[in-house]
């Protein structure tokens, strides 16, 4: 018998010890969730991100932009927050939640403090990051079906970028360590672009630090990846791997050199990948700008191809399930307009009459941007032409969204494959990069429809 009874205890042992050992698999995830390579909700439905980042910490009063992009189609919100460390700190997490949920939105946070640490002597550690995130736990926890964790911002600059994976690990498992449930995103080093491949080469290591396997990558493309074959080779060797990416920030090609936005767009749509564009408002270069002066009826060139062009957060945008989305995001009936800058030509006639106004968005010593919107007339058109004549010795030296040809100082603009045929009522614009010495009047357009 006491033998007997010692077989039964060294069983019940083993058995307590086999429990206590169980770690729940990654489908046990309370909200927001890595399964392969997709971000999925709770309930198991797939979520792709498609929306904007916004500059919170510097413009703490612009409230309003959050009912401004979720309006204009998107399901997802990248806030930008401060550690205290170089901006901040960011006290105001849970009101920051909880106009994203009022507003149908996925809530992705980060600490932008982070940026460039290694090369930039202000920067925060992904350490101090992680100390931020502990002190604001009690606004972030409950809210895992809501909230997304981006630990901190383009973490490591140029300088010794290989310690990104050891110092994003590290994170990773502090996190953690200090109970955090959540979806936890990483940028990648070389201020977020990851040029040296160091994310992409040790992305596997990183991803094996979350014990809770929650974690998603995350590149931000600008310049680096200026061809089609840099953004295909990247994003190619991610989905060979299995690992979970999403474009956390990306541009737009205002000039050559930059990132070639329409492969970006269009990769990411075919892959079902997650992209959340830079930037709403303010920056300090207004090129990047989405909406002017953060108001949502001011939308730039970069604002239209974003929210309303091909493969854009209109037609691909879907609401999360949490918030009982089902199908697309509504987007507006007919695009935002643009105040006019200079002469308004008068409609040149009835059906199949178009009109054009030209806007400075920016202007530096030597050159500037402009935009023209173009609005149909009282019938659908199948295409626009825009004529004018630069008075002051400009020059048009690069365009987008349209076909831009010059005789001196007289332009011609036509339309492109995709924005040609608009509806009675309907606008598109394009825009461009200009040169210049002297003054900078707005010219008189005529605009002829066929």
């Amino acid at each position: 018998m006491t033998r007997r009874f010692a077989l039964l205890g060294a069983a019940l042992l083993a058995l307590a010890g086999s429990v206590l050992m169980f770690v729940p698999p990654a489908q046990a995830a309370v909200g927001l969730h890595v399964d392969g390579t997709t971000i999925v909700e709770a309930n198991g439905q797939p979520f792709v991100m498609r929306g904007v980042n916004h500059p919170h910490v510097w413009y703490t009063g612009q409230t309003n932009s959050f009912a401004d992009v979720k309006a204009l189609g998107a399901n997802t919100v990248r806030v930008v927050l401060g550690s205290g460390k170089r901006w901040g700190p960011s006290t105001d997490v849970a009101d920051v939640v909880s106009r994203c949920k009022q507003n149908r939105l996925i809530c992705v946070l980060e600490v932008h403090d982070t940026t460039g640490y290694g090369e930039e002597g202000a920067a925060a550690s992904l350490d101090e990051a992680v100390d931020y995130w502990i002190s604001q736990k009690s606004a972030l926890v409950g809210e895992e079906n809501y909230v997304v964790i981006n630990i901190g911002n383009e973490p490591i600059g140029n300088v010794n970028a290989a310690q990104w994976t050891s110092a994003t690990a590290a994170a990773i498992r502090k996190m953690r360590d200090n109970g955090f449930a959540h979806l936890l995103m990483v940028d990648g080093p070389n201020w977020g672009q990851d040029w040296q491949y160091v994310m992409r080469d040790n992305a596997q290591t990183v991803l094996d630090a979350d014990r809770q396997h929650n974690t998603v990558l995350s590149i931000h493309m600008y310049a680096v990846f200026n061809t089609a074959a840099s953004i295909v080779d990247y994003l190619d060797r991610f989905e060979a791997n299995g690992w979970p990416l999403v474009i956390g920030e990306f541009g737009w090609r205002f000039t050559a050199g930059e990132v070639d936005h329409e492969t970006l767009l269009a990769e990411a749509n075919r892959r079902d990948l997650g992209y959340l564009g830079w930037s709403w408002s303010g920056n300090t270069d207004p090129i990047l700008d989405m909406a002017r002066d953060f108001d949502p009826d001011q939308l730039t060139t970069w604002g239209q191809r974003i929210f309303h062009g091909t493969d854009g957060i209109a037609a691909t945008a879907r609401e999360a399930t949490v918030f009982g989305g089902t199908g697309p995001t509504t987007p507006p009936t007919t695009p935002p307009t643009s105040p006019p800058v200079g002469p308004t030509p008068t409609p040149t006639g009835g059906p199949g009459a178009c009109t054009a106004t030209y806007h400075v968005i920016g202007q530096w010593p030597g050159g500037f941007q402009g935009e023209v919107r173009i609005t149909a007339g009282g019938a659908a058109i199948r295409g626009w032409t825009v004529t004018w004549t630069f008075a002051n010795g400009q020059a048009v030296t690069n365009a987008w969204n349209a076909t831009v040809s010059s005789s001196g100082a007289a332009v011609t603009a036509r339309n492109v494959s995709y924005n040609g045929n608009l509806g009675a009522g309907a606008g598109t614009t394009f825009g461009f990069l200009g040169s210049g010495q002297g003054g900078n009047a707005a010219p008189s357009l005529t605009c002829t429809a066929s």
